[in-house]
């Protein structure tokens, strides 16, 4: 059994948004990777990005969309983007989002300009 502690946790940053890894292969999980997520107010991913595995993105506070003609999520709602379904994060409130985020291990982003990228937050 692996504990990761909040406040060990890794973190990395994009702009407008953090990651804090909760579990990963580097931290002990195999078979699945997991990560809060804090949207910045005003957030709009312009640019879509895929992945070839089924993603679950977990709403803990905030409104966001998670694909570009999504529906509006809020606290307590859920949703699954299934493998090579684009993403495009917004958040539409106006406070800091956050967001429960849970893949399988090894998967690989496509971002929009065709680049392919194994995110350190998965591995």
């Amino acid at each position: 059994m692996q504990i990761i502690r909040a406040t060990d946790a890794p973190k990395f940053q994009l702009p407008g948004v953090e990651f804090t890894v909760l579990a990963a292969p580097s931290s002990g999980s195999a078979g699945l990777c997991t990560w809060r997520l804090s949207v910045d107010v005003g957030v709009d991913n312009e640019e879509p990005h895929t992945v070839d595995r089924d993603e679950v993105f977990m709403v803990l506070s905030g409104t966001v969309r998670v694909t570009k003609d999504g529906d509006k999520l809020g606290p307590g709602d859920a949703i699954v983007v299934l493998a090579g379904e684009p993403i495009q994060l917004a958040n539409l409130g106006e406070t800091k989002a956050e967001l429960y985020v849970a893949v399988t291990a090894g998967f690989t982003g496509t971002m929009a300009d065709g680049s392919t990228v194994q995110p350190p937050w998965a591995q």
